[in-house]
This record gives C-alpha cells, structure tokens and sequence, in this order.
C-alpha cells in the first residue's frame, strides 16, 4: 500500500511537471500495484484526475487562461459523451477496458513525441464539425477507460477552435475536471467505492502536484516527454501482454464458429 501511495505522488508530479499524463499513470498503477478491479480502477481514476487537475485550473484561472464559452461548447458534448462511454463500460469486461486503456496509451505517446505547434491566434472561429464529433469522442473515452483526455483535448482546442496553446492547456484542465467527474459519478451505484483509499490517494496525488509544479520552470520539457512517451509505449504493450487471453479466447470463439458452421 505504501508503495501505491508513492504511485499517488508521481501521478501528481507529472500532472504539475508535464501537464498531463496523470491519468494515463493512475489505471496501471491501481491495477498492477495495487491489485485493484480494472472496473474500480478506473472509476477512481476519474475521481483522482479530476480532483488533481481542479488544482491546475485555479492557477489557469488566476492567469486568465480560460475561454470559458469555448469550454462550455466543448463540454456539453463531451458531458453527453462521457455518459454514453460509462453506460458502455457496463457491456465490457474488465480485460477488454484495459486492452482499450492500453491503446490508448500508445495513441498518446505518439502525441508526446511530436513537439507541439501553436495553431491559435487572438481572434478564434471554432470549425464546429470538426470541434464537437471530437469532443463527443473525447467523452466516450473518458468514460470508457478513465482518462481525462487532454492529449486529445488540447490539440482540438488549438487546432479547431483556435485557441492560443496556454488558453488551449488551461481550458483542457478545466474539461479534465468537469468530465472526469461526469465520468466518476456515471460509475456511481455501479461499484463499490473504497472513499477513505480515494482520499487519501488523491490528497497525496495534489502534494505531487505542487511539487512537479515548481520543478516545470527548471527541467527540460521536451526531454521528459520524450522519456514519457517510451514509457507509456512499454506499459501500453505490457497491458496487452498481461490481457493477451482476451485475444486468445477471441480466436477460440472465431474457430469454434467457424466449426459449427462447416458442421452445418
């Protein structure tokens, strides 16, 4: 357990250090750690990330780097999203949500290799049919497997809604927060909910928080991202392995089918 809670203050860290990333370290680390249901993991996983990334949001909110209409577009729809991806969840085993989760994770690495490009400009138009298929995208996501999506997110504000990259940032943590809610409370009813872990794990989470934070001004980026993005690609591919029998009873029901009709 301890070795979990120290889990809880890197989960912390990268969000302060990096600005994302959190969400993507939470789901392993409460699985293979802490030995916990993939269905309970990831319904923390929204409780933690989001309450974490609220911290983030008070300092985007002290440097105005918020565009609140933006985020109330985006959020309805990735809101309905997120809701629709909970109710799925319900027809998924536990395996399935990982091997999910796991692609994911290679998705977002290959976000983190690219340096990003700053697409915005002081005068916005959204593309509205670009902008809200991905949001409701990033909302199905979110509640299917647990992330908040900012690899998604910040792209989309940027590129689609022409956000300046420091508004594009801000305004993904406050939609990190308000979905992964969304998301936590769509889970609700449906397990059983360790609170007194929860808080914990997520106060320790917030202290990592604060201390990537005052590190983000001294520590190269670019590289650390780069390092990230191998990471998530070892632990992406380590999930499929671990959740291989997935594949295997797929094959096992495809051949018994293929049986039955030949037999047929």
């Amino acid at each position: 357990m301890l070795l979990g809670y120290f889990f809880a203050i890197l989960i912390g860290f990268s969000l302060g250090l990096l600005g994302g990333g959190g969400s993507i370290l939470t789901v392993p680390i409460l699985v293979y750690i802490l030995k916990m249901d993939p269905k309970v993991a990831i319904a923390l996983s929204l409780a933690i990330v989001g309450t974490t990334s609220l911290f983030g949001v008070f300092k985007n909110v002290r440097h105005n780097n918020i565009e609140y209409k933006t985020a109330i577009i985006f959020g309805i729809f990735s809101a309905i999203g997120t809701l629709f991806g909970t109710k799925i969840s319900v027809y998924l085993t536990g395996e399935l949500q990982l091997l999910l989760f796991a692609g994911i994770m290679i998705t977002a690495s290959s976000f983190m290799f690219k340096d990003r490009i700053d697409h915005g400009h002081e005068s916005f138009k959204i593309r509205y049919l670009l902008f809200l298929p991905q949001a409701l995208m990033v909302g199905v996501i979110t509640g299917v497997v647990g992330v908040g999506g900012g690899f998604l997110i910040v792209p989309a504000l940027n590129i689609f809604a022409g956000l300046k990259m420091r508004k594009s940032i801000g305004t993904s943590l406050l939609l990190i927060t308000f979905n992964s809610y969304i998301g936590f409370y769509g889970y609700l009813g449906t397990i059983a909910i360790p609170w007194s872990f929860l808080g914990i794990f997520t106060l320790l989470s917030i202290g990592g928080v604060f201390i990537g934070a005052a590190l983000a001004q001294k520590v190269p980026q670019k590289r650390l991202k780069k390092i990230f993005a191998v990471f998530l690609i070892v632990m992406g591919f380590f999930i499929l392995y671990k959740n291989r029998s997935v594949f295997a009873k797929s094959k096992a029901v495809t051949l018994n089918t293929y049986t039955l009709n030949s037999l047929s």
